[in-house]
């Protein structure tokens, strides 16, 4: 049976009689293991393993030390502020709280809108590539056809109640877990069979142009902690499941991540590993164990029960990428409804379906966007999939790390804030190790959203190796300015945006003081987290 969220206490935000209604249309069906495998369907992105295999043995000697500078601080900052606040909405409440709600609002934005970016973009772009390359060409209209099919049916998955939806993540995460194995077994097979390519300890060496070309792939691959937050009123203990799902999705992800990169390398020659096709190329290869041959030009030809197996192979890999931006949008556009509901948006955006209790009009909207952008940028790129995907996953990431430049640093201030609110699980080392943390996760996602707005930041300074211009998207060599164009301009419209919203959200500020933070630990010292109040 459906248990209803409680209804506000001690312990949970005083919500106004306005977001009361929308409130009660929540279902608290999450479980720890559906949170559990939210984070892995999360984390576990098929779309960025091709390019870090492609900058050769050293991706996985950065993974390993972006792991401890970037993934484990980040972790801890989000376990802390999940299981302190603990409120639908979760990043844009601890935003909220911090800075206050215009701010709040515009980083919103750019932590939704860079959902459809990401969905219309580089995960359509390889589910299509996946489907060219083991079923059948998608020419000229097909191409369109196929593409909004893979968005719309997101969409359709996305607006489904909680009791329903919660099994698209646990789907994907299954779906990750048996691809990526099997993957691994087929390169041992293959290992064998036909010997592997050699790794000399050199090329594991880490230099800076590595790092600038790796950086923002690899910690992108690393976020996602905060998202199941934004449902944190449908999880029945949230202060308790997020922070252990964090720990143990947090593993997973790393040898998930980790023994795949190391089986493109050891299949596929340097110089043949593509950003956009490393992965569905070193499957194609891998299964030819299994029937099929590869030609001395490299082609790889399937057939048999290896043609078999490798459309298997692809139809996972369908499943693994709709799953990634389906359970991405399940977390942003929870948060955006929440935000427009605050009055950081329109209205009608913040309104919860009474049917399916989900966000169903920001999940539309964000299918609307995401279709325009693929048969946009489709049409601006000729077709050109490298193109494609190296302008719209670039885009993606910049997007999603401005709004964490503006997240991360919550967890200090609302330290400061609010010293009184209950936190079942808080960072080591004090005041000392919330700003280690802080510094840590903040500081490299400002790089990151430098180096993706002009790739080869710092390479040849100070007397590093390497050309800025050698860090450009392949697909973009020589062309600097058209790449930097790609990046600004969406991110300036996505800002215009953002302040349209908070515009059209001027008559339900005026209707009531939203979210009006009320700390009353005077009345109730140390029992009871900030009061969001009036919504």
């Amino acid at each position: 049976m459906t248990q209803a969220p409680p209804s506000p206490g001690p312990d949970t935000p005083d919500l106004s009689e306005g977001w009361g209604e929308q409130r009660s249309r929540l279902h608290k069906d999450l479980r720890r293991r559906d949170v559990l495998f939210f984070l892995i369907c999360t984390l576990v992105g098929l779309d960025t393993i091709g390019s870090v295999a492609a900058q050769g043995p050293q991706g996985l000697t950065w993974m390993a030390i972006l792991a401890l500078a970037f993934f484990l601080p980040y972790g801890l900052l989000v376990a802390e502020l999940g299981s302190a606040f603990p409120v639908q909405g979760g990043p844009y409440v601890w935003t909220r709280l911090a800075f206050g709600r215009l701010t709040a609002g515009l980083n919103q934005v750019l932590y939704w809108i860079s959902n459809p970016v990401w969905l219309g973009g580089s995960l359509c772009i390889i589910a299509l590539t996946a489907w060219e390359e083991f079923f059948t060409p998608l020419p000229g209209v097909w191409k369109y056809a196929a593409g909004l099919a893979f968005i719309w049916i997101g969409a359709l998955a996305v607006v489904q109640s909680v009791r329903i939806g919660k099994w698209v993540p646990i789907a994907g995460a299954v779906a990750r877990i048996v691809l990526l194995s099997f993957f691994l077994i087929s390169v041992v097979v293959f290992a064998v069979k036909n010997g592997v390519h050699a790794l000399p300890a050199s090329q594991f060496t880490p230099t800076y142009a590595g790092f600038v070309a790796l950086v923002p792939v690899l910690i992108f691959n690393y976020v996602g902690f905060e998202l199941p937050s934004s449902a944190a009123e449908e999880i029945r203990n949230p202060q308790r499941d997020i922070p252990l799902s964090i720990l143990r999705s947090g593993l997973a992800s790393l040898v998930l991540y980790g023994g795949p990169i190391l089986g493109i390398l050891f299949v596929l020659p340097g110089k043949e590993i593509g950003t956009l096709g490393g992965f569905i190329d070193a499957c194609k290869a891998v299964f030819t164990v299994y029937g099929g041959h590869i030609a001395a030009d490299g082609t790889v030809t399937l057939s048999g029960a290896g043609s078999v197996l490798g459309g298997v192979a692809a139809a996972g890999l369908i499943i693994g990428l709709l799953t990634s931006g389906v359970t991405w949008a399940m977390g942003a556009h929870r948060a955006q409804a929440v935000a427009c509901a605050d009055g950081a948006g329109p209205a009608w955006m913040g309104k919860i379906s009474e049917r399916y209790g989900t966000p169903v009009r920001v999940s539309l909207l964000s299918a609307v966007l995401a279709s325009v952008l693929l048969v946009v940028t489709l049409n601006l790129t000729g077709g050109n999939g490298e193109k494609y995907f190296a302008a719209g996953l670039g885009l993606a990431i910049s997007t999603t790390f401005i709004s964490y430049v503006i997240t991360f640093p919550t967890l200090v201030v609302l330290r400061r804030k609010y010293p009184q609110a209950p936190r079942p699980y808080q960072v080591p080392g004090g005041r000392a190790g919330a700003w280690v943390v802080t510094v840590l996760a903040t500081g490299l996602v400002a790089f990151t959203v430098v180096d993706l707005i002009w790739p080869g930041f710092g390479v040849g300074w100070f007397g590093t190796e390497g050309s800025a211009a050698d860090s450009l998207p392949k697909s973009f060599a020589g062309q600097r300015l058209q790449y930097t164009l790609s990046q600004v301009v969406p991110l300036l419209l996505f800002l215009g945006v953002g302040a349209v919203f908070y515009a059209l959200g001027a008559p339900a500020r005026r209707r009531s003081a939203a979210f009006e933070v009320r700390a009353e630990s005077s009345r109730v010292p140390d029992t009871r987290t900030p009061l969001i109040s009036d919504l």
